[in-house]
């Protein structure tokens, strides 16, 4: 997902996908410690999408933009 996208989610659908966020990353982590986990570059994906969620939360919590 993208900034801009990001951007136009009101606050309580932020905090839905960052919730989601770390649940796939908790998902991605138990699979990779397994040897299940396929795709490596899935980790890194997700953990730049929950810090541009938390991010763009911030942003809303200063008054930036």
């Amino acid at each position: 997902m993208k900034a801009e996208e990001i951007r136009a989610l009101k606050i309580e659908e932020l905090a839905k996908q960052l919730e989601e966020a770390r649940q796939e990353l908790f998902n991605l982590r138990f699979r990779a410690a397994t040897r299940q986990l396929v795709n490596h570059r899935e980790i890194p994906r997700v953990r730049r999408n929950i810090a541009r969620l938390k991010t763009i939360i911030r942003e809303r919590e200063l008054g930036i933009r």
